[in-house]
Formats: structure tokens, sequence, C-alpha cells
């Protein structure tokens, strides 16, 4: 039900061959994380918030940097400085970090946006705007999935499998928010071309 393997392809292919014509630093990160995947850019918020150990979902300038680095993102310090303080629009030396991942996201129309949310609230059962395991019994079943049909997974596992295409690397926790869900979806969308198609393969994919 995530973005297809050939849409995650097109896209890192595409993300490359952009990196090499940009010159905007937001882009350029924007481009990097979409060259790791559909959840790229979701992969980069995750470990912000394990940098950020004292949760108040902001870092200094340090933490920014080191966050980069870690996620191998290529920036020269005095760009990612710039940036810092673009965001860091009171001069605390804070910077917002999901204002940030949010302003990384590619764009996407508003239909496109509508229809992301439509699938993720199908699948939000509770309504907490947390997908779990639990939330996947009764809307996804996963008896179709070849380990499950070898006896080598149980549905649950399956289901833990499938978050984990919008999880990070970094914090595979078996939960996913609304905004990581738009921000992977974020993602698959900028391999597409037209919001018709994005809103069919939605469609398709999520029974809406």
């Amino acid at each position: 039900m995530p973005g297809t393997p050939r849409h995650d392809k097109e896209m890192i292919t595409k993300a490359k061959a952009s990196l090499l014509k940009t010159s905007d630093p937001l882009e350029r990160i924007r481009l990097q994380c979409l060259t790791k995947g559909s959840a790229g850019i979701k992969g980069l918020g995750r470990l912000f918030r394990i940098i950020d150990v004292n949760n108040t979902r902001t870092l200094d300038f340090k933490e920014f940097l080191r966050g980069l680095r870690v996620y191998s993102v290529v920036i020269e310090e005095e760009e990612a400085k710039q940036l810092f303080q673009l965001f860091d629009k009171d001069g605390s030396g804070k910077l917002d970090f999901d204002e940030f991942i949010f302003m990384l996201r590619p764009p996407m129309s508003q239909a496109r946006k509508e229809i992301v949310l439509k699938a993720f609230q199908k699948i939000d059962k509770t309504g907490n705007g947390v997908v779990t395991v639990d939330d996947l019994r009764g809307v996804y079943s996963g008896q179709h999935h070849p380990k499950y049909l070898n006896g080598e997974w149980t549905e649950d596992q399956v289901f833990r499998a499938f978050l984990e295409n919008f999880d990070s690397f970094y914090d595979r926790d078996g939960k996913v928010t609304t905004d990581e869900f738009m921000n992977y979806y974020a993602g698959v969308s900028a391999s597409i071309d037209t919001d018709a198609y994005f809103i069919l393969m939605m469609k398709n994919a999520w029974q809406l």
C-alpha cells in the first residue's frame, strides 16, 4: 500500500539529477533526503527527535549540524548556519525542527494533501493521530503476504513490516504519525507528475 519500489526508484533518480543543478541550501538538503527514498525526509525528522533528548522539539546549531552530518547530508557549515538563522525567527538560538521538516517536504497540491490525509484517517481507527499494528487490524489484511502464507510470519509481523515502510532506520518504533505519513507521501508525490495519477494511485492502494 505504500508507494511502490518503482515510484521510489524514479524519485531517487529524479532527486539525484536535480541535486546536480541546484545551489539553494534548503533544496539541496531536501533532495539529499529524497535520494534515501520516500521515507528520507521523515527519517531526518526522526533523527532530530532522537538528538532532542530534552523533548523540546527544538535544536541548537550544534545539534542541528550534528543531525545533518549523521544523516550524511553534505552541506557547508556556513550554509547550515544561514539556514539555521532563517528558521530561528526569534533569535533564541533554537530551531523548531518540526517547522524545518515541514519546509523540507516537496510541495504537494491541496488535492494530493487531502487524499493522503483521507488514507491516514481510514487506517487511524482510534483517531488519535498515530497508526499502530492495532489500527491495521480489519483495515489491512496481512494474510496474502508470502511470509504469512508459508508460515514464516504471523499477521502481526506482517503488520509491523508494513509499518516499517514508513519508519526511519534511526527509530523503528512501529508507530506512524500524521506528519510522518504526510512526509512519506510527499516523497512518493515527488516522482509522480500529475495530480490525477497520484490520486488514482492512492485510491487504489487504500481502497478509498
